[in-house]
This record gives C-alpha cells, sequence and structure tokens, in this order.
C-alpha cells in the first residue's frame, strides 16, 4: 500500500490573504504532482489544518481545490479548522457524519487500518486529548489487536525542540496517549501535521512523525528565546510506503528541479 499524506493547507477566502502566502496555488500544485505519480497512491490523508479561519467559504474552496484530486481522500481537523463547517461541507464524506462531539473515525476497508483520532480544542492553538477521546483510542485499538493500523492525528505527541511550537503542542493527554499504544505491536506509525515540517520520534514503541505544509514552513530555530516564523522553503508531502519491514517513508517536495539524470 502506497500512502500519500498532505497538511496544514491553511486554504483562506481571497479576502483574507496572509502576506505572501499562496496557499491555494500551492496545494493545487501539490495535487497535480499527486496525480502524476507513478505508481499512485491508493490513497491521500490530510492532518489537519485544511483551512486558516474554519469559515465555510474556506472550505467551499478548498473542496473545489481538492475535485482536480483523482484520489480518494480522508480529511482530519487541525487546530485551525471547525469541524462542523467540515462536516457541512463534505457531507458525502460518510466518514465524517456521527453524532460524536469529536470529528474521529476508523476506515477498516485497506490493508492498513486507518484510525483518526482529534486533538484539537475548538478556538485554540494548542491540542488536547480527553478522558473521552481516550477511552474512544483505547476501545478502537482494543477491537483489531493484531491488524497493521496507523494513527492519524493533527498535534503530534512529542516535543520538537521548536520551543514556540511545543508551548502549541499536545498538552494535555500525551502521557496516557502514549501509556494507550505502547500496549499494541501493531501500530505502524502515528501522522501527524501541525509542525509544517518533517521530524520523526519515538513514542509507545512506535515511531510518530510530522509532514511539510503546502502552505509554507515553520522556521527551524531551535534556540529558546527565538521568535516564531514562517518561510518559504518548497512546500512538500510524504509517501508512506508498506514494505516487508513496515512503514518507509519519503519526504517529497513540490516543484520544478531539474533531473532526473541517469548516473
Amino acid at each position: 500500500m502506497l500512502i500519500a499524506q498532505i497538511t496544514d493547507l491553511h486554504v483562506h477566502d481571497t479576502g483574507r490573504h496572509t502576506r505572501e502566502i499562496q496557499a491555494a496555488s500551492h496545494l493545487a500544485r501539490c495535487i497535480q504532482d499527486l496525480n502524476a505519480l507513478d505508481p499512485r497512491p491508493d490513497l491521500v490523508l490530510v492532518t489537519g489544518d485544511l483551512t486558516d479561519h474554519g469559515q465555510a467559504d474556506e472550505y467551499v474552496r478548498l473542496r473545489s481545490l481538492l475535485a482536480a484530486l483523482d484520489l480518494p481522500v480522508l480529511l482530519l481537523a487541525g487546530n485551525h479548522d471547525d469541524p462542523a463547517a467540515m462536516r457541512a461541507v463534505f457531507q458525502d464524506h460518510a466518514y465524517l457524519q456521527s453524532d460524536m462531539p469529536f470529528l474521529q473515525y476508523v476506515v477498516d476497508e485497506w490493508p492498513l487500518r486507518i484510525v483518526a483520532l482529534d486533538t484539537t480544542i475548538r478556538g485554540r492553538g494548542e491540542g488536547r486529548l480527553c478522558a473521552a477521546r481516550l477511552a474512544w483510542l483505547a476501545d478502537t485499538l482494543a477491537h483489531s489487536p493484531e491488524r497493521p493500523t496507523l494513527i492519524m492525528m493533527h498535534h503530534p505527541p512529542f516535543s520538537t525542540g521548536i520551543r514556540r511550537m511545543d508551548e502549541l503542542g499536545l498538552l494535555e493527554g500525551r502521557e496516557a496517549f502514549t501509556e494507550i499504544v505502547a500496549q499494541y505491536r501493531n501500530i505502524e506509525r502515528i501522522l501527524c501535521g501541525h509542525l509544517h515540517r518533517t521530524m520523526f520520534c519515538r513514542v509507545g514503541g512506535t515511531v510518530a512523525s510530522t509532514c511539510p505544509g503546502t502552505a509554507h514552513q515553520i522556521a527551524l530555530d531551535l534556540r529558546p528565546d527565538h521568535t516564531l516564523s514562517f518561510n518559504f522553503e518548497p512546500p512538500g508531502y510524504q509517501l508512506h510506503w508498506a514494505g516487508p519491514q513496515g512503514l518507509v517513508t519519503h519526504h517529497c517536495v513540490v516543484g520544478d528541479f531539474p533531473g532526473p539524470f541517469p548516473f
């Protein structure tokens, strides 16, 4: 199985343009690249911050952009999103439609079981896993303890060293999450967004990773007194290839570059 991951799209209405961020055009080019891949991904996971302000018109614009994607897609909310608006605009995405207060779900139709976990707090930048969400995760994992499983969540369950982003990280429930995950050996990966960069960390006996954003990247600054900033490194995505030893992750850059040249 080949899974593409994109994240932190931050699609905004044209009247709310933020500096020089070209979120829509970057996403459109990323979709073009995904459609052209050979072999093509079986599935595209979007790990949060689909829009910049969680407004209905932004989701309408996002929907029109995603219409060009010729691949199945699963959506997850980030701290910039509004689950109610997501559900309203993406009514045909059955996995989003439930009476749960949190936007989380399980998809069992792929070789890898997909468990989407909601880490968001409406109107806040930091993340939380309350007792109800942790109980749902524990129950969900217990139902298929042997089946290869992938967890997707917006806030990564680890500190990154970028202090200002860690202050907006998963501040509640991280230890309990790790304890739940550590009980299982079938969790192939924990895929996250929020950091706008590629990172890897061991969590609960498996590997958690973050993905570059399509809109912009968080500047890599590990100084304790740094000012949080972003830059325009090339937008990117990740490909997760299911090989004989588990998932292998490839960092992919969106854009035109010379090559490939034969050796």
